[in-house]
């Protein structure tokens, strides 16, 4: 019978018997809302990064009319 004060250790639960338990609990659909919350946040984030280099190629060929001089041979 383990002690109130703590004294017995071998009875102390292993890591991540907390979380298991936790995970246990959750409601059936948790996870897949979990997943598509997701899923969404990655659309969202790969159509910003094509947003984003459009309006870099638009700025760079902005800045190539806008030119007067010649280009050099680098550029």
């Amino acid at each position: 019978m383990p002690s109130v004060n703590g004294e017995d250790e071998a009875m102390a639960r292993p890591t991540g018997v907390k979380a298991a338990k936790a995970q246990a609990k959750r409601p059936v659909g948790e996870e897949a809302k979990k997943v598509q919350q997701f899923q969404q946040m990655w659309e969202i984030r790969e159509r910003d990064l094509a947003f984003k280099d459009k309006l870099t190629n638009k700025k760079l060929l902005e800045s190539l009319l806008t030119r007067t001089e010649p280009l050099t041979d680098l550029e």
